[in-house]
C-alpha cells in the first residue's frame, strides 16, 4: 500500500525559497507518475508539478512554470519540489499524490493515493 507522508512547509518571507519532500513509507513508487498539488482556503485542488517513472519527463502548471522544479530519488522512494520567488498568492496546503497510469496527467481526479498535505505560508 501506498503511504505518502509531505514534509519541509513552512512560513516563508515573499520572494524566498520553499524545498518540500514527499516520501512513501509503504510501497515503492515505481512506475508512478508523482504530482503535486495545492489547495488554498475557498479554492478547488489545482495542480502545480509532476513528474513520470523514473524522472525524465516534468510537467508543470502554467503559473508555477520558472518558480519550480520537481525532481524525485528513486531509491529513497522520495519526491521534492523546490519553489523559488513565493508570493502570498502560493499560500496554500500542498499535496503529493500517485498517479499508477504512469501518465502525465494535471487532473488530480486520475491520482489514487494522496499525503495529508503539508502548509506553505508566505507572509512578511
Amino acid at each position: 500500500q501506498v503511504q505518502l507522508v509531505e514534509s519541509g512547509g513552512g512560513l516563508v518571507q515573499p520572494g524566498g525559497s520553499i524545498t518540500l519532500a514527499c516520501a512513501d513509507s509503504g510501497r515503492s513508487l515505481a512506475y508512478y507518475t508523482m504530482g503535486w498539488f495545492r489547495q488554498a482556503p475557498g479554492k478547488e485542488r489545482e495542480f502545480v508539478a509532476l513528474i513520470t517513472w523514473p524522472g525524465v519527463r516534468t510537467l508543470y502548471a502554467r503559473s508555477m512554470k520558472g518558480r519550480v522544479t520537481i525532481s524525485r530519488d528513486n531509491l529513497k522512494r522520495e519526491v521534492s519540489l523546490q519553489m523559488n520567488n513565493l508570493t502570498p498568492e502560493d499560500s496554500a496546503v500542498y499535496f503529493c499524490a500517485t498517479d499508477a497510469n504512469g501518465a502525465m496527467d494535471d487532473n488530480p481526479a486520475e491520482y489514487e493515493y494522496w499525503g495529508h498535505g503539508t502548509q506553505v505560508t508566505v507572509s512578511s
